[in-house]
C-alpha cells in the first residue's frame, strides 16, 4: 500500500541531493500556466459574462449573477446544523486568540540625535480569499483566511468559492454559513483560475483586490503565478503533505491514522513516515490496512495517495538523520512522535507547522488548534511561511532627519554615491548645503556648485 525508501547504512547526502531522494508529488504549475492564461485574459475582457460561461463549462451550472445574494448567506446560517455552528464558532474563537497576538506595532528607532526611522504596519486595502469546493467542502479554509485578514485590519474582504450544481449554482451552504458567521457579506460563486482573475482584474460586480490568498487546485496555483507582480499572493499551494518523524515510542495506530487523515484529501496527497525503527515501520504498514478499509474515500483518494510516489516510509539510522531528512523535505505538516518530542521539534528548521507529541495531530491544526492551516507545500517551507496576520500587512519605513543629523552623515552619502557612479544622488545632498558651507558637526565642507 505504501512504498519504502531505505536511507540506512551510508552517510546522508547534503542539500539537493538528499531532497532528490525523497518522495514528492508531481505538480507542474508551469505547464498549467499556459492553460489558464486565456481564461484569465477572457475574464479581463468580458468580466462577469466570462465567469458565467465558465461556471457552465466547468461546474455545470447556469448563473445569472456571480455575487451571492445576502439572503442566501442569511439562509445558510439559519439552516446550519447547530453542532457544526458550535464547532465553527470555537474554531473562529481559537484562531482569533492566536492571530490577534501576531499584529505588529509601530516602532521608532533613534539612529542618531535628530535622525529616526519608524516602521509602521499598514494592512492591504482589499483582499480576495479563495475557499476550495472540489472533492470536499472547506469551511475551515474560510476561517483560516478571513480571521488573519480581519485581525490585520483589512477593510475590504471578498471571498470566492466554486458554484455547486447541487445547491443551485451557489457555493456550498456551509461555506456561505461560515462567511455569515465571520461577517463577510461579499461572496462570489466562482472557482478556479477564473476566480483569481476576477480578483486580479475586477469585474462589474467585483472590485479588484490587492491580494489573493487561499488554497486551491493546480489551476488556482497557476493563476496565482500568472498574476504575481500585479497582485500579492500567499503561496502556490500544491497537494497537501504530512511527514511524521517517529521512533520506537510512537504508537503505530496513531501514526497510521494521521497518514490516512491527509491521504483522504486528494490522490496526490503525500503521506511520509521517517523513522529509525524498522519495527515501527512494519507495525504502521500492518495498521494501515484495517484503518483504510474502515474509512471513506478509499479507492478515489486514500489508496492512490498512499501508493503514489509522493508517499513512503523512509528508514534512517538515527533520529539525527531523520531530522536531516524532514528538514530537507520541508513538509507542510510535520508531526514529531518521539521520546522528548518537544526537544526534537525545537530543532526543526523547515516545516509549515510542527505538531508535538501524540496529542497534537494534524487534524487538530486543521480545525481547532488556533494555528493556521494555510501552509506552504512542495518543500516551500524552507523559504516561506504559512498564512498569518503578517501576510496582510505591509511594513513602511518613515525616515525623519533634521538638518544637523543629515549634515553629520552627508559626506558618507556623497562618497557612496560617487563610488556607485551615481553623482546625482550626491548632488541631492549637496544642494541642501549650497555655498560650500562647512558644517560644525561633521567638519565636512561641501564643494561649491
Amino acid at each position: 500500500m505504501i512504498s519504502r525508501i531505505d536511507l540506512r547504512g551510508d552517510a546522508l547526502p547534503e542539500g539537493g541531493a538528499l531532497r532528490d531522494l525523497l518522495p514528492r508529488a508531481e505538480f507542474d504549475v508551469e505547464a498549467a500556466l499556459e492553460k489558464v492564461r486565456p481564461i484569465c485574459e477572457d475574464v479581463h475582457h468580458r468580466g462577469t459574462a466570462a465567469l458565467i460561461e465558465y461556471a457552465q463549462k466547468f461546474d455545470g451550472v447556469e448563473l445569472t449573477q456571480v455575487r451571492v445574494p445576502a439572503e442566501a448567506l442569511k439562509a445558510a446560517l439559519e439552516q446550519l446544523d447547530p453542532a457544526v455552528r458550535a464547532a465553527l464558532e470555537e474554531s473562529i474563537r481559537r484562531a482569533r486568540i492566536v492571530h490577534r497576538n501576531q499584529r505588529r506595532t509601530e516602532h521608532t528607532t533613534q539612529v542618531v540625535p535628530g535622525g529616526t526611522v519608524t516602521e509602521k504596519w499598514v494592512p492591504v486595502e482589499r483582499v480576495g480569499l479563495y475557499a476550495p469546493g472540489g472533492r470536499s467542502v472547506y469551511p475551515s479554509s474560510v476561517v483560516m483566511n478571513v480571521v488573519p485578514a480581519q485581525e490585520a485590519g483589512v477593510e475590504s474582504i471578498a471571498l470566492a468559492s466554486p458554484p455547486q450544481k447541487e445547491f443551485g449554482g451557489l457555493p456550498h451552504p456551509t461555506i456561505l454559513a461560515a462567511c455569515a458567521l465571520l461577517g463577510v457579506d461579499e461572496v462570489y460563486a466562482a472557482g478556479g483560475a477564473q476566480a483569481v482573475a476576477m480578483f486580479a482584474y475586477g469585474t462589474d460586480e467585483c472590485a479588484p483586490a490587492n491580494m489573493v490568498t487561499g488554497p486551491g487546485n493546480i489551476w488556482v496555483a497557476a493563476a496565482k503565478r500568472y498574476f504575481t507582480g500585479k497582485i500579492g499572493i500567499d503561496t502556490e499551494a500544491g497537494p497537501t503533505e504530512i511527514a511524521v518523524l517517529a521512533d520506537s515510542t510512537a504508537d503505530p495506530v496513531h501514526v497510521a491514522a494521521d497518514l490516512i487523515s491527509q491521504a483522504e484529501h486528494d490522490p496526490l496527497a503525500a503521506a511520509v513516515l521517517v523513522t529509525d525503527s524498522a519495527e515501527l515501520a512494519e507495525a504502521v504498514e500492518k495498521e494501515l490496512e484495517p484503518q483504510v478499509a474502515a474509512t471513506k474515500h478509499v479507492e478515489d483518494r486514500i489508496k492512490p495517495a498512499l501508493a503514489g510516489k509522493q508517499s513512503a516510509i523512509v528508514l534512517v539510522d538515527s533520529l539525527e538523520d531523520g531530522l536531516k531528512v524532514v528538514d530537507a523535505y520541508g513538509a507542510e505538516h510535520l508531526e514529531i512522535q518521539t521520546a522528548d518530542a518537544a526537544a526534537w521539534a525545537a530543532r526543526v528548521r523547515n516545516a509549515g507547522a510542527v505538531f508535538v507529541g501524540p496529542w497534537a495531530p494534524v487534524s487538530l491544526g486543521d480545525y481547532c488548534a488556533g494555528s493556521n492551516h494555510v501552509l506552504p507545500t512542495g518543500g516551500c517551507a524552507c523559504h516561506s511561511s504559512g498564512l498569518s496576520v503578517q501576510s496582510f500587512l505591509r511594513g513602511i519605513h518613515i525616515v525623519d532627519y533634521t538638518r544637523d543629523a543629515l549634515a553629520d552623515v552627508a559626506h558618507h552619502v556623497v562618497t557612496l554615491a560617487e563610488a556607485e557612479d551615481l553623482p546625482a544622488h550626491g548632488a541631492a545632498i549637496k544642494a541642501r548645503f549650497a555655498g560650500g558651507e562647512q558644517d560644525q558637526h561633521s567638519g565636512w565642507k561641501v564643494p561649491n556648485q
